[in-house]
């Protein structure tokens, strides 16, 4: 279910970040927690077209992974509302959707979910060893003990349970243009890599998603595999493109990585559709929690 409804703003307020420090309405403490924080305005832009870019892939591996009619499923980081919805709709009123984020502001309880704070590398999990789906989509890449996170995602499966991680290896595709012959393509790529250094001094791990299958191994998951995907060009590339530049702007000018008028340039040329945009890979990573083998009788 793709989320195309206007983002309403999040109340204000003091807010915790991935990693325990705070931030104001505005996002602030710069160089410190999740550059891309669910604080600003545009953290609901980019929700809505995240979900049109990613949420036919990730509806395609929950039929792939059987989610359906009285499954019980976990939504981590859930961040917007298009993916607990889409799990409320699987699922029907005989299943349970459980969506969290440490920042659940955009997200709307009694849409067919239940709500709650999480922090999923700081907080047990939530009834362990109950569902049938643990989801998390464009989250651990930001956390800095993903290996806790892991830990915790899997310890809330049931025996036979599924974990689907889906995450971008901004490394392994760096440029927001992949035809870079003018110069407005040029800037693009330049301030694509100002945003990736400010994710990697957040603490980010530009290489992540092509760890995953291995990830989900050591965590003690069977049967992993994985996939990847990227959108190149079109709409909502664009304006996804602008809510991430206009969300980062004041990070990017004052760490000394972009100018106001390379900035303002470039969105120009985003809003007047002169550049053909991409993404990062997203990788999308199943395995499946070892079913519990009775004892042997006598």
């Amino acid at each position: 279910m793709v989320m195309t409804s206007t983002p309403r703003r999040p109340d204000a307020g003091v807010r915790p970040d991935p990693t325990g420090a705070a931030t104001g309405p505005d996002g602030d403490a710069p160089g410190r927690g999740y550059l891309l924080d669910n604080a600003r305005a545009e953290a609901g832009e980019r929700f809505v077209w995240l979900a049109e870019l990613f949420d036919g892939v990730t509806r395609g591996h929950f039929d792939r992974l059987g989610v359906g009619p009285g499954s019980r499923c976990w939504e981590v980081g859930a961040g917007g509302r298009s993916v607990p919805e889409a799990l409320a709709a699987a699922v029907g009123p005989a299943g349970y959707v459980l969506a969290t984020d440490i920042d659940p502001s955009w997200l709307a309880a009694g849409d067919g979910y239940e709500v709650r704070r999480h922090d999923v590398a700081a907080d047990p999990p939530p009834e362990p060893g109950t569902f049938d789906l643990v989801h998390t989509r464009l989250v651990l890449v930001h956390v800095p003990d993903r290996a806790r996170a892991l830990a915790t995602m899997v310890a809330a499966l049931r025996p036979g349970g599924r974990l689907l991680v889906e995450d971008a290896d901004t490394a392994l595709q760096p440029l927001a243009c992949l035809d870079d012959g003018g110069p407005a393509q040029r800037r693009a790529n330049r301030l694509r890599d100002a945003v990736r250094e400010l994710l990697a001094r957040r603490g980010a791990d530009l290489r992540y998603g092509r760890t995953l299958p291995r990830a989900l191994r050591a965590a003690g998951l069977v049967d992993v595999a994985a996939a990847g995907s990227f959108p190149v060009g079109g709409p909502a590339c664009d304006r996804l493109e602008a809510a991430t530049i206009r969300h980062v702007r004041g990070e990017l000018v004052a760490a000394g990585l972009a100018g106001d008028a390379e900035i303002d340039a470039h969105l120009a040329a985003v809003h007047a559709g002169e550049l053909d945009l991409t993404l990062a890979p997203l990788i999308s990573a199943w395995g499946r929690r070892p079913a519990e083998h009775a004892p042997a009788p006598g």
